[in-house]
């Protein structure tokens, strides 16, 4: 097998965001040759898969700048500096759900966009929650959505939803509950 490696030669940090930095790095190709590369150096992030006590999946609906338009969305945050993953996932689950869980299982790490960022995300299934009351950011705006796993199945399949996170956390449910059945 065949080292596909690449050496970093040199970094510049092009900009420097609240949350994420972005650089252009020079690297040594497998073949010896260079060439250059941006990235974006992103803190990390959870999601959350909320089951909440009817069955149904806690979805949110919102509008995301980048794309510029709406997505339905499992809840997800980014990681504040210092914090652990599964103390982001409760935070970030009652912030937008307005949900406390009892029961938080890890399910897998995932990298969403491989090809320019070095973002990874926790994955998590809450269960046996609680409602509590929402404490969304200032700037966050966002619609629940309750849906059972039937019709967010659908909607991964339809392509109603399209956001990869979300895509793979209604995936993991299926699994996951189905062979609870």
């Amino acid at each position: 097998m065949s080292d596909l490696k690449e050496t970093k030669i040199s970094s510049e940090k092009v900009f420097s965001g609240r949350y994420l930095d972005l650089y252009l790095d020079k690297v040594k190709l497998p073949n010896g040759k260079t060439s250059t590369r941006e990235w974006i150096d992103h803190p990390g992030a959870v999601c959350i898969i909320p089951i909440l006590p009817d069955g149904n999946i806690c979805l949110i609906r919102q509008f995301r700048y980048g794309p510029k338009d709406e997505f339905i969305e499992i809840p997800a945050g980014k990681l504040d500096e210092g914090e652990k993953p599964i103390d982001c996932a409760h935070r970030e689950l009652e912030e937008e759900t307005g949900y406390r869980t009892n029961k938080l299982t890890f399910l897998t790490n995932i990298h969403p966009a491989i090809g320019f960022t070095n973002e990874k995300m926790w994955m998590y299934l809450a269960e046996d929650l609680i409602q509590t009351e929402h404490n969304l950011d200032v700037d966050e705006f966002l619609e629940l959505l309750p849906t059972s796993l039937e019709e967010a199945l659908s909607w991964v399949w339809n392509g109603k939803i399209t956001d990869v996170k979300t895509i793979i956390g209604i995936l993991w449910a299926e699994k996951l509950l189905k062979s609870e059945d």
